[in-house]
């Protein structure tokens, strides 16, 4: 009796998969991990470029307590809330709005199209964004002025008023991130059994009985990632509002990225604005379990 042979060796080892891995892991570490680590270890030392010669001596918590005491920093964080306290529910309810028109039976060759047409706001950089709102709200030949004016309306200085700019910056974040909130829910709602769907809608007319104890369900879980990432995202916003308006006119579109950047790379104290970009890390994560602690464990 022959005895069997073995596999052939094609030349791969126990650690080709680790290989195949490593451009990512490496990507990720640099672009993530390893700015984290270095923020970190920076609040806790009195980091200011523009005099080297002083070094960088440890100094323990003095950054932290020096941001707590800041009432620029928690200004600029109330209105980083008001902003995401205005933004997200609209885009929430308007992505819920598109989700569930694009959900109707006979909707198949359109929900295709929508699919395809709502990510080009997702694909457009925030930069991108920015310059896009300054031409739309521009006061002399902006397309916003224009609309007012072709319903009878004045003209509103957009960008030189305190309100117009919160207002502006407000407008382009519903525009770019609604279809994102639409396409989320679109999954959630693709993902109800089609009979029972069916049958939801033969015992009851309601369209809102119908969300509310059939659909919502599904629409759950990516509720949850969609207020995590967006939370996370407002948090850190500032291409977009640095493009369109740099924080002013004065403080109306001051977020707090836009706080801690002129910390950082105006005033050159690196030290402090890591210790604020570590709070605003800590503020983020504690925004995430608090989603998901009371939001998520519906659907277990």
């Amino acid at each position: 009796m022959s005895e069997p042979t073995s596999r052939p060796n094609r030349g791969y080892g126990r650690w080709t998969p680790f290989w195949f891995l490593a451009p990512a892991v490496l990507t990720l570490f640099i672009i993530g991990i390893y700015p984290t680590i270095f923020a970190l270890v920076t609040s806790f030392r009195r980091y200011n470029i523009a005099r080297p010669r002083e070094g960088f001596p440890f100094v323990g918590f003095e950054n932290y307590a020096s941001v707590l005491s800041d009432s620029t920093f928690w200004a600029s964080l109330f209105l980083t809330a008001k902003f995401y306290v205005t933004v997200l529910p609209i885009e929430i309810v308007l992505g819920l709005m598109i989700a569930l028109l694009l959900h109707k039976p006979g909707m198949g060759f359109l929900k295709s199209l929508a699919r395809v047409t709502l990510v080009v706001p997702l694909a457009t950089t925030y930069a991108v964004v920015g310059l896009i709102g300054r031409l739309i709200f521009n006061g002399d030949f902006g397309v916003a002025n224009w609309f007012l004016d072709v319903l009878g309306i004045g003209g509103i200085d957009w960008l030189g008023s305190q309100s117009g700019a919160f207002a502006a910056i407000a407008i382009m974040d519903i525009w770019q991130w609604t279809p994102f909130c639409a396409l989320i829910f679109l999954a959630g709602l693709s993902m109800v059994p089609g009979e029972i769907e069916e049958a939801a809608r033969l015992e009851t007319s309601s369209k809102l009985s119908l969300l509310r104890f059939v659909q919502l369900p599904y629409l759950m879980p990516g509720l949850t990632a969609l207020l995590i990432l967006r939370s996370a995202d407002v948090l850190k916003l500032f291409d977009m509002v640095f493009v369109m308006t740099r924080g002013g006119p004065g403080s109306a579109t001051d977020l707090v990225s836009i706080y801690i950047q002129r910390i950082g790379f105006r005033v050159f104290d690196l030290g402090t604005a890591s210790a604020q970009a570590i709070l605003l890390l800590i503020i983020t994560i504690l925004l995430s379990r608090l989603y998901i602690r009371v939001l998520y464990k519906e659907v277990n």
